[in-house]
């Protein structure tokens, strides 16, 4: 499926230059800014590309760099949690509609957070993704968790972008661990074209200071929580940190070790389900790809089954049938849809 976006640029506070992107159409979902983003590069990005896929099928999926990264300015003095809030301020300015979802992956959790607590009526839905509300030096007890956060900046600032195998492999494991050869060596090259070794490991070191659970107590937005059990970025008892903090946060443990989710995984299909339910946006009437397609009812049972998150061995148990017949039917299912893949599958079936 062939993605098209548009990409345009907002002027923070400071006069700092922020890039936006949007693709699709309907119900804004806004991200937060993250670490690692280049807007332009993400639409080549085996990793990220999924991800605009699936955001944009059935929404209008807004992204943008933070300063100092990607297409946005890079050479910027201030490069303080500070600033960016401002930055998310100025790009959540540029959005004409009222309301909109706001995404907080990882670090950009305690951005929507503050956000939302400052903003309650802009934001209609807030959804947060491997994040956390206490940074590596403000959750740290200990003087060796002090030192382990400290060292992680360091480490950046001597090897990051460099063509070196183990600072890589080390790196690209904390965050996609799961991921292929392919999906690894882009990461690589994502640090080569996003920022600077030293904005790069200024920006961990401002991240790390992170603390906005007493803010995150206040919320009174609706809120959704999902975290991979096995993120080695941030710790899974930091999804659970957020849910007791929030009041009435919905909370999803994922089966992942990846803190950046893959689309052949099936914590990625339990996700995108969990927020289309949480965003209302049920399959009352099918897309009519779907409709087209000439599904068997129980192709369509199979299908909704696979949307729901279910993986093979689930399914097969939930229908009584071998895991062996499923596997053969999803052929029949992806064969009739003209995919070639679970998650190109969900983004179908979800779209409008």
């Amino acid at each position: 499926m062939k993605l098209s976006q548009r990409i345009g640029f907002c002027t923070s506070a400071d006069g700092t230059r922020i890039a936006i992107a949007s693709c699709g159409e309907g119900q804004v979902i806004l991200r937060a800014a993250h670490w690692l983003s280049h807007v332009d590069y993400d639409l080549e990005s085996p990793i990220w590309r999924p991800w605009l896929h699936a955001l944009s099928a059935r929404n209008r999926f807004v992204r943008y760099d933070p300063r100092g990264c990607g297409l946005s300015d890079r050479h910027v003095a201030d490069l303080s949690i500070e600033a960016w809030h401002a930055d998310l301020d100025a790009v959540a300015a540029s959005i004409e509609e009222p309301r909109f979802v706001l995404l907080g992956l990882s670090q950009g959790g305690a951005l929507a957070i503050t956000y939302a607590l400052k903003h309650p009526e802009r934001v209609s839905h807030l959804v947060l993704l491997n994040a956390y509300g206490q940074g590596g030096r403000a959750r740290a007890r200990t003087e060796a968790e002090r030192l382990e956060a400290e060292t992680l900046v360091n480490f950046v600032r001597i090897g990051w972008g460099r063509d070196n195998p183990a600072f890589c492999q080390f790196f690209t494991n904390l965050f996609i661990p799961g991921g292929t050869s392919e999906q690894h060596r882009w990461w690589g090259d994502l640090e080569r074209v996003t920022a600077t070794a030293d904005v790069a490991a200024e920006l961990l070191w401002q991240m790390q200071g992170i603390d906005v659970l007493d803010l995150a107590a206040r919320l009174k937005v609706p809120t959704l929580i999902a975290h991979s059990r096995g993120d080695m970025r941030v710790p899974f008892d930091e999804g659970c940190r957020l849910t007791a903090t929030i009041p009435g946060a919905r909370f999803v443990p994922l089966e992942s070790e990846n803190h950046v989710l893959l689309p052949d995984e099936p914590a990625w299909a339990v996700f995108h389900a969990e927020l289309a339910a949480f965003l209302g946006q049920d399959r009352t009437s099918l897309p009519r790809a779907v409709r087209d397609a000439g599904l068997t009812p129980a192709e369509m049972a199979l299908l909704d089954l696979v949307v729901e998150g279910l993986d093979n061995r689930a399914i097969a148990e939930r229908l009584g049938k071998s895991a062996k017949t499923v596997r053969n039917q999803l052929s029949v299912i992806f064969s009739k849809l003209g995919v070639h893949s679970r998650s190109q599958a969900i983004v179908m079936a979800l779209s409008r």
